[in-house]
């Protein structure tokens, strides 16, 4: 059971959480007589709040006054992974071996526009018990790009619904960290295959920065015996990269 998200962040522990406000539903207007005119005043000035708390809270968390998300200047086209530069990431694990790859699920429909894209870093190459670097192990990360524009309805609930997965793709989440300062709302998820997905969603924009790494074997000349499988990499080295490389994504996405 994935328990209440941890909060975390580029600075470190010392990132303050958010504060959130509500209203105390049980405290009403002090007991005592009062004439009818304050009454009405009362009431006049209570519809008066409850109208700017629901103008502060539509337009505060990103729904415009038809009920539409607001788009926050985001573009989502087939020709955004140009974008996808990952700077932070290609300098920790190497230059990308390509250009970023668009794939065929996207979506242009006028209530949601989608891409996705994915990022092959450097192979590294684990030489073989001989030293010979045609055989072995190597291991290798990827990172993929889903953003999504969504145009008629708000993402916002089942984006926080979505903190509450056990599994993804038959992967279990380890945990849930919350992080701030990012978009609307941010949560890093960290899979028990050692991946990490950071989902944000700012306005009507949700976007999906994922890092997996890959592990496999050639086989050396005469059926030499596979030697034992590595350890494999760890991700959660990388986290400050990956939210770095969202930050720039977004503003990518907003001026492509």
């Amino acid at each position: 059971m994935i328990s209440e998200p941890e909060l975390v962040g580029e600075d470190g522990p010392g990132s303050s959480p958010d504060v959130v406000s509500g209203f105390d539903q049980e405290q009403g207007p002090a007991a005592g007589g009062r004439r009818r005119g304050h009454g009405a005043l009362w009431g006049v000035a209570g519809a008066l709040t409850a109208s700017a708390v629901w103008a502060a809270a539509v337009f505060g968390y990103g729904i415009g006054g038809d009920g539409k998300p607001d788009a926050r200047g985001y573009r989502v086209e087939s020709d955004s992974c140009a974008g996808m530069e990952l700077k932070e990431l290609a300098t920790a694990l190497g230059a990308p071996a390509a250009e970023p790859a668009t794939e065929l699920d996207g979506i242009e429909h006028p209530a949601l526009h989608r891409i996705r894209c994915t990022v092959d870093f450097t192979t590294a190459v684990l030489r073989a018990p001989d030293g010979d670097e045609g055989s072995g192990w190597s291991t290798g990360y990827q990172a993929s790009l889903t953003a999504e524009l969504h145009k008629e309805t708000d993402p916002r609930p089942e984006f926080e619904a979505g903190t509450t997965l056990t599994e993804i793709d038959g992967t279990g989440v380890d945990r849930v960290e919350r992080v701030p300062d990012l978009g609307d709302s941010a949560y890093l998820l960290i899979m028990d295959d050692n991946a990490m997905r950071l989902n944000v969603v700012d306005g009507g924009a949700v976007m999906t920065l994922a890092l997996t790494v890959w592990m496999s074997y050639t086989e050396g000349v005469d059926g030499e015996e596979m030697p034992d499988v590595p350890e494999r990499p760890e991700t959660l080295a990388y986290r400050g990269h990956l939210i770095s490389d969202m930050r720039d994504v977004m503003k990518a996405l907003k001026t492509g």
